[in-house]
C-alpha cells in the first residue's frame, strides 16, 4: 500500500491562498503531522518556498520540527505554556492569565502571542480576562494577537461577521499584528485578513478552499482476489451476499490505517482508473474486500483517495470532514513525496 505526497501541489495551494490576502504574510498550519502528511518533509519545503511562521497545536510537536527548520522559522504553539513544558527556540500562543503570567515568570523576554475568544468559547481569553491584563501583555510587546473562527467554512453564517466585531473591539488600537484567519477565513475577504493568515487544511487539498490542487493520493495493494457464487457471503458478520457471480479483491488496509469502518456499506469505492470498484463487506482492521468483476483486468493496486474519489468525497461517505480523512492515516502506509 502507499501513500503519495505532493509537496509541489501544497505550495501550490499555499501560493494560492497567499495571493488571496496580498497584505497579509502567510503563515502555515503544520499541526498534527501537518494532517497526517509529515510535517519534517511538508513544513521545511514551504520554509524553503519563503514561509516563516508554522503553527502546531503541541509544544512537543514545535520541538521536534525545530530541528528541521532554520533558526529564523518562529514556530507557535497555540496550546499555549503548559506548567513543565520546555519551550527553548518555540513561541507560546498564551490563552489565559494564568499563561501569560507564568510565561512571563519563567521566560521573561522571551517570545510569545495572545489568543482571545471571540466567541467559539474554545481556547483565548474572554473579553474580561484581556481587558484585565491588556497594558501589561502589550507593554512584554506579544508577536501578534490571534483569535479563530467557529464557522468561517459558512461564508454566510452570522458568527463570522459577530467574532469579527468581537475581535476588532477587543485588539483595535492594540499596534500589534493581528491574526483571524486560517483557511476558511482567507476566503471571506480582506475584512478577516489583519497581518497574519495561517492557512491549515486548504494547503492539503481540503475544503472549504474548492480550487485546491489534490495533494494525496492513497494507493492500496490487491493481496489476493477470489470467485465468489451468487448468495455467497463476504467479510464479517456476512453483512453482504453477492447478488451474482463475482470476483472479489482483497486489498491491504483497514480501520488500523485509518480508513474509517464507517465505510462500510457506505457506497464507496476503489478506483483502477477511471473504473469504480465498490466496497463489500465490512471494512475490517488490516483488509477491505472490493467487487473487481466488471474490470477486464485486476491491477495490482487500487485508488482509495485520487482525484475521483478526493478526501472531501470520502469524508461524505464515511459522515466526517477531510481533516478526519487526513489525519487518521496511519504510519503503516510506505510514504512516496513528490
Amino acid at each position: 500500500m502507499g501513500l503519495q505526497i505532493d509537496i509541489p501541489a501544497v505550495l501550490a495551494n499555499h501560493a494560492a491562498l497567499a495571493a488571496k490576502a496580498p497584505g497579509a504574510r502567510a503563515a502555515a498550519v503544520v499541526k498534527a503531522d501537518a494532517y497526517g502528511l509529515g510535517a519534517t518533509r511538508v513544513a521545511p519545503a514551504l520554509y524553503a518556498a519563503g514561509v516563516r511562521e508554522f503553527f502546531v497545536a503541541l509544544a512537543h510537536e514545535g520541538r521536534a520540527m525545530r530541528a528541521h527548520l532554520p533558526e529564523d522559522a518562529q514556530i507557535n504553539i497555540l496550546s499555549g505554556h503548559m506548567e513543565g513544558e520546555d519551550l527553548a527556540g518555540l513561541t507560546p500562543v498564551l490563552n489565559s492569565p494564568a499563561q501569560f503570567f507564568r510565561d512571563r515568570a519563567m521566560r521573561p523576554g522571551g517570545r510569545f502571542a495572545i489568543q482571545l475568544d471571540t466567541g467559539m468559547n474554545r481556547l483565548g481569553m474572554e473579553a474580561a480576562e484581556w481587558a484585565a491584563i491588556r497594558d501589561e501583555a502589550l507593554a512584554a510587546r506579544p508577536a501578534f494577537i490571534m483569535s479563530h473562527l467557529a464557522c468561517a467554512d459558512e461564508p454566510d453564517h452570522p458568527a463570522n461577521a459577530a467574532q469579527l466585531a468581537a475581535f476588532r473591539a477587543m485588539t483595535d488600537e492594540c499596534g500589534v499584528p493581528r491574526s483571524l484567519a486560517a483557511t476558511g477565513g482567507i476566503l471571506l475577504g480582506p475584512d478577516y485578513h489583519f497581518d497574519l493568515v495561517r492557512p491549515g487544511i486548504g494547503l492539503y487539498g481540503g475544503l472549504p478552499f474548492a480550487q485546491a490542487q489534490p495533494v494525496v493520493r492513497l494507493s492500496l495493494r490487491v493481496i489476493q482476489t477470489r470467485d465468489v457464487k451468487a448468495g455467497e457471503m463476504v467479510g464479517y458478520g456476512a453483512s453482504w451476499h453477492a447478488s451474482r457471480d463475482s470476483r472479489i479483491a482483497t486489498v491491504d488496509a483497514g480501520y488500523a490505517d485509518g480508513v474509517l469502518r464507517a465505510l462500510s456499506s457506505s457506497g464507496v469505492s476503489l478506483f483502477a482508473g477511471d473504473a469504480a470498484c465498490p466496497v463489500v463487506g465490512r471494512v475490517s482492521m488490516d483488509l477491505i474486500t472490493v467487487d473487481v468483476t466488471d474490470l477486464p483486468e485486476v491491477p495490482d493496486a487500487l485508488d482509495l483517495i485520487c482525484p475521483q474519489q478526493p478526501i472531501d468525497r470520502l469524508a461524505d461517505l464515511a459522515g466526517t470532514i477531510g481533516y478526519e480523512i487526513l489525519t487518521s492515516l496511519r504510519q503503516r502506509y510506505q510514504r512516496t513525496y513528490l
